[in-house]
């Protein structure tokens, strides 16, 4: 059969054509993975979306959310799908050994460190947050934020109408908390059905009876885990959770935030993501909600940072590395972190953009001692945590200080590299 040159030659060309714009529209996706739903959360991530969205008009982003506080249920899902060979383009980590232990040291992240220095932004970050995205001399990830755990927030007009000045220290704490619950407030909300918040306050307690330092020094074998605060701190932990609402077990960390919004708690502790959701709700800082240090541990600044990388695989490199140009810019840095309740990682930023409570922890931030958040990701490896979180769970229920001391000592044993 003869064969038309000239078609043969427009069919040739009009699947070439198609095959190539069919693979741009391929390339025109970029995956960015995360667990920001919640109140503030999720409008800080969709205004980050919104500025890329203006540099980048030909990348569409899937935003692949999985709800759960703290990324409980989504690093699981990630987790699977990394191991998988099946990486989002660019996902949200937690700095610190979250990172470092389960994604860089098994070889599935790329190093960054090229991209920061050819956009001349590598010295624009604080130098300590930026250590916790590197592993021997090399940057996997860019922070976009920080967060800090050690804050007690509360109902500004209950304190007031009650005639109570925020404690200072865990025996003052303990003391209003008596007060409060004796003149029928609920005096501490908590809401524990995901177990990373029970261990969220206990951390701080431990920040409190063991002091900056020696908490510091769990993580590099200078104290150990006998040290007599540690006892303390399960004591103490004991006693407060006797003023948390009786319901706490079924509650999110929303709920038990939404309990302070609402009149029906006078304290909350929980980090600073919970000022973004109270200022969705409606709330100012220091007109209707006020804040301070969790008792006993001023001088100290529990630090959690989110940060984003590029996994090795990722469908789309160089959606992503648009993705991390825009994490990374002072643009991104001040337009999500007023909004997520957040101080920006970089330290060029305009500090005219940030509320009272944000600029305050700024302040802090720039002057006190850093102590990494276990709970989330920054302290330890995932083993430790997840053993902590279930020990301490255990513990509300018995309150059996020795055996939960113990068990914390056999977790660090087998967990902890020292």
């Amino acid at each position: 059969m003869k064969i038309d040159k000239r078609l043969l030659v427009l069919v040739l060309t009009f699947s070439l054509v198609f095959s190539f714009s069919f693979g741009l529209l391929a390339q025109e996706e970029v995956e960015i993975f995360s667990w920001w739903t919640g109140g503030g959360e999720e409008e800080g991530l969709m205004a980050l979306f919104e500025i890329f969205n203006e540099n980048y008009p030909d990348i569409e982003i899937i935003n692949a959310t999985v709800a759960g506080g703290a990324g409980t249920n989504a690093k699981a899902v990630l987790k699977t799908r990394m191991v998988g060979g099946n990486p989002p383009d660019s996902f949200q980590v937690h700095g610190g050994a979250e990172l470092i232990d389960t994604y860089v040291k098994t070889d599935m992240m790329q190093p960054i460190t090229d991209l920061l220095e050819e956009w001349g932004v590598r010295d624009k970050f604080n130098q300590q947050i930026l250590n916790m995205s590197s592993y021997e001399g090399e940057i996997y990830s860019i922070p976009v934020n920080v967060h800090r755990g050690n804050v007690m927030f509360y109902n500004m007009s209950i304190l007031e109408e009650h005639g109570i000045t925020p404690p200072t220290n865990l025996y003052t704490f303990v003391q209003t908390l008596i007060e409060l619950d004796q003149a029928g407030v609920t005096p501490l909300a908590l809401g524990d059905k995901n177990k990373w918040t029970a261990t969220h306050l206990f951390e701080s307690i431990m920040v409190s009876t063991l002091g900056p330092f020696k908490y510091n020094g769990l993580w590099d074998g200078t104290t150990s885990f006998d040290d007599p605060g540690m006892r303390e701190a399960l004591v103490a932990f004991k006693e407060i959770m006797n003023y948390v609402n009786e319901d706490h077990a079924a509650l999110t960390w929303q709920d038990a935030t939404r309990r302070v919004f609402d009149g029906e708690a006078a304290f909350n502790v929980m980090g600073d993501w919970a000022e973004g959701y109270l200022k969705t709700l409606g709330w100012a800082p220091n007109e209707e909600f006020g804040w301070v240090n969790v008792p006993g541990t001023r001088g100290s600044f529990m630090v959690i940072t989110d940060t984003f990388g590029l996994p090795k695989g990722a469908p789309n490199p160089e959606g992503a590395k648009a993705w991390l140009k825009t994490v990374a810019s002072i643009e991104g840095q001040d337009t999500f972190n007023p909004i997520k309740g957040s101080i920006p990682a970089r330290i060029d930023a305009d500090k005219s953009k940030y509320d009272p409570y944000l600029t305050d922890s700024m302040e802090d931030f720039a002057t006190v001692t850093l102590t990494p958040s276990i709970a989330h990701g920054s302290a330890a490896p995932e083993g430790f945590v997840t053993a902590l979180n279930d020990i301490i769970n255990t513990f509300i229920t018995t309150g059996d200080v020795e055996q939960a001391h113990q068990r914390i000592k056999d977790a660090a044993n087998e967990y902890l590299e020292m």
